[in-house]
C-alpha cells in the first residue's frame, strides 16, 4: 500500500492542503533502493518521507489524518473523521490516491456535509464516498494513471459508502507517536527477531542496561535488568517505569517499528518525533537501518526536529517541510518539498534550512520580549 497523493480540506486544521508523494524524475545513484512500484519502474513514489517543522505545523495531525482515513477503509465505518472535523458548519472533504501489490491505483473521494443544526447528529446520508479504480501497466507512471483517474470521475453516483470502500484491498498500517506513550504496551512474543532488537536498542539507549531476555514461560514477556534489578515488559500489563529514562521508554516503540518493518508486518509505516528524548546520533543509526530494510511497494514517514538528518545521503524529495501561516482571522498548513525548491544536485539542503527557505523557522520573537518584561 502505497499513498500517492492527500487532498485535506476541513478536518483537524488542515484547509486546502495538498500533498503529493510521487517524484517525477528517476534519480541514479539513489541511496534508497526500488523506489517504484514493483515491477514497475516508472511509476515512482517517494519510498522515505522525513517531515521536518516547527511545533504545532502538523506533523503528527498529518499521521492523524492517515489514521483516520485507514480506519474508515478497513472498518468501514465514518465515526472515525465525524470528531475530526474542524467547522461542522462546513463540508468536510478528502481525496487520497492509493497504489496497491497488485498494480492497482485507487482513488478515494469522500464528502461529509454540513450539520444542518447544532444537535444535528450526522447519518450515512450525510457521507458521500466515491471509490475509483484502474490498472497500473507496466510503462505506466504514477502521472498517466492519475489521468486515467480524471478522465472517470464521477462524484454523482449513488452507492452506499460501504458498497464503495469493498473495492479496496487489504490495508497493513502501523502508526507509532508520541501520544502512544503509555504505561502498557504491545509487545510480540514468540518471536527472538523482536527480542535481538529490543535487546539492542535499550542497551544503545542506556548503558545501565546490561540485557533484555525473554521470560520463560510467558508469551511475550521480556525482562529488562538494569542496576542488578529487572523490570518486567508484558504485553497488556502495566510497566513499572520509574528506573527508565523518556529516551529508553521510547526505544519500545522504535523496537516494535523496527520490528515490524524488518518482518515485513506492515506497508505504511508512521514513526512520528519517538526521538525527542533519543540522542541524535542513535536517531541517525536507526534511521538508516529503517531505510536499509524497508521492502518493495512499502513506504515509511518519520517525523523529526533533527537537522542532522538533513547530512545523510538522502534524495531531496525525502524531505518534506511543514509550516502554518496566519493570514486574518485563518490559519492554513501546508507542506513543502525539498526538491521544489532545491534543483541542482550541488543545493545544500542544510544550508537551505539554516537560511530559512522553506519558511519553517519558529518565530523567537515573543520569547524575546520575555527580556523587556518587568
Amino acid at each position: 500500500m502505497i499513498v500517492l497523493d492527500l487532498k485535506v480540506d476541513n478536518f483537524y486544521a488542515f484547509k486546502d492542503f495538498h500533498v503529493n508523494f510521487s517524484y517525477p524524475k528517476k534519480i541514479v545513484g539513489s541511496y534508497i533502493e526500488s523506489e517504484h512500484l514493483e515491477g514497475r519502474s516508472n511509476f515512482r513514489y517517494k519510498k522515505v518521507n522525513i517531515i521536518m517543522g516547527a511545533n504545532a505545523t502538523g506533523k503528527t495531525t498529518l499521521g492523524s489524518m492517515f489514521m483516520d482515513i485507514f480506519n474508515l477503509i478497513d472498518k468501514k465505518n465514518y465515526s472515525y473523521l465525524l470528531d475530526s472535523i474542524c467547522d461542522k458548519k462546513k463540508s468536510a472533504t478528502f481525496t487520497i490516491e492509493i497504489a496497491s501489490d497488485t498494480n492497482k491505483m485507487y482513488r478515494v473521494h469522500c464528502v461529509i456535509a454540513a450539520k444542518k443544526q447544532l444537535e444535528y447528529k450526522y447519518t450515512a446520508e450525510d457521507l458521500s464516498i466515491h471509490v475509483d479504480v484502474v490498472d497500473i501497466l507496466t510503462n505506466d507512471s504514477y502521472e498517466i494513471c492519475a489521468r486515467k483517474l480524471d478522465e472517470m470521475a464521477d462524484y454523482k453516483r449513488k452507492t452506499s459508502f460501504q458498497d464503495e470502500l469493498d473495492k479496496i484491498e487489504q490495508l497493513y498500517w502501523l502508526f507509532e507517536s508520541p501520544l502512544d506513550f503509555y504505561d502498557e504496551y504491545s509487545v510480540p512474543g514468540k518471536d527472538s527477531l523482536f527480542l535481538n532488537i529490543l535487546d539492542k536498542v535499550m542497551r544503545a539507549l542506556d548503558p545501565a542496561i546490561k540485557s533484555v531476555t525473554k521470560v520463560p514461560n510467558i508469551d511475550a514477556a521480556y525482562a529488562i535488568t538494569i542496576n542488578n534489578m529487572k523490570i518486567i515488559l508484558q504485553n497488556g500489563v502495566k510497566l513499572d517505569t520509574q528506573y527508565l529514562s523518556s529516551g529508553t521508554l521510547a526505544g519500545i516503540g522504535v523496537s516494535r517499528v523496527l520490528y515490524s518493518i524488518m518482518r515485513g508486518k506492515n506497508k505504511f509505516y508512521y514513526c512520528d518525533e519517538k526521538f525527542s528524548y533519543i540522542h541524535s546520533e542513535i536517531e541517525k543509526a536507526i534511521l538508516a537501518v529503517m531505510i536499509e530494510k524497508i521492502r518493495p511497494n512499502e513506504q515509511l514517514f518519520f517525523t523529526t526536529h533533527n537537522t542532522e538528518i538533513l547530512e545523510m545521503n538522502l534524495p531531496k524529495h525525502s524531505f518534506l517541510f511543514m509550516k502554518k501561516s496566519q493570514y486574518d482571522d485563518e490559519s492554513y498548513i501546508e507542506c513543502i518539498s525539498a526538491s521544489s525548491l532545491l534543483k541542482r544536485n550541488t543545493d545544500s539542503l542544510k544550508k537551505a534550512v539554516e537560511n530559512d527557505l522553506f519558511g519553517t523557522a519558529p518565530s523567537t520573537e515573543l520569547i524575546y520580549e520575555i527580556e523587556e518584561l518587568a
